[in-house]
């Protein structure tokens, strides 16, 4: 699996491909370049990995039971490889932000997550935290401990749920315009209320679509406010 590695010093932001895309989809649309005072600031250090969406819940001819498997899989291979692979080429307390779109930001947060031992925070960014959304009526325990909003709801551990509710990088944003889905970061943020995890919900006008300008306006902002 390919990893492009942008800048020299900074937090570490993991990206995760929209939809069906590939680990270049960021540079291709220009976010990079947007990025680019900050990553030559030594602000951050952006890994873009590539995503097998096409390979499990976004593939029609694959059975829904092999699309969780293959899930599964992605998670093991972002733990068990990308991990290790940052913190080879990082320092090892600059921490990893995991960042998407769409898709990518569902992707993203649930890396977060399930794993606030190896991650530091999300900036998840037009997402629904709804893995069903995609999964068309099938369900089973991989897709319920790969749907933020289900398992959050009952998670009660004494271990990673502290880890959360300690999180100083959570951020759900969304815009208003088309394609958007605003109510489902609205009431995802309503859950990491009541599971008292700390975080901010931003919702930006109609004039952001769910498309690339709106992408790239959100996270240099971040970038440079919150980091």
């Amino acid at each position: 699996m390919e990893i492009a590695i942008y800048g020299h010093f900074g937090f570490s932001l993991l990206l995760i491909p929209t939809a069906a895309a590939d680990y270049l989809e960021y540079e291709r649309f220009l976010l990079l370049d947007v990025l680019e005072p900050y990553l030559d600031a030594g602000k951050v250090k952006v890994f873009s990995i590539n995503s097998i969406n096409s390979e499990s819940w976004l593939n029609s001819k694959m059975h829904p039971r092999h699309k969780a498997i293959r899930h599964q899989q992605f998670n093991q291979y972002v733990n068990r490889e990308v991990v290790p692979y940052i913190k080879h080429n990082t320092s090892e307390d600059t921490g990893i932000i995991t960042c998407g779109a769409s898709l990518g930001a569902l992707h993203a947060a649930n890396m977060y997550f399930r794993r606030p031992d190896l991650f530091a925070g999300t900036i998840a960014m037009s997402g629904v935290y709804d893995l069903t959304t995609y999964t068309d009526g099938y369900w089973d325990e991989d897709v319920y401990f790969n749907s933020p909003k289900h398992y959050l709801e009952h998670l009660n551990d004494d271990y990673y749920l502290p880890m959360l509710q300690r999180s100083n990088h959570v951020h759900i944003l969304t815009g208003s315009g088309d394609y958007e889905s605003p109510e489902a970061s609205r009431s995802f943020s309503a859950l990491l209320n009541y599971k008292g995890i700390p975080h901010e919900l931003d919702v930006w006008g109609p004039d952001m679509k769910h498309d690339w300008p709106t992408w790239r306006a959100m996270l240099p902002h971040y970038l440079a406010t919150r980091f």
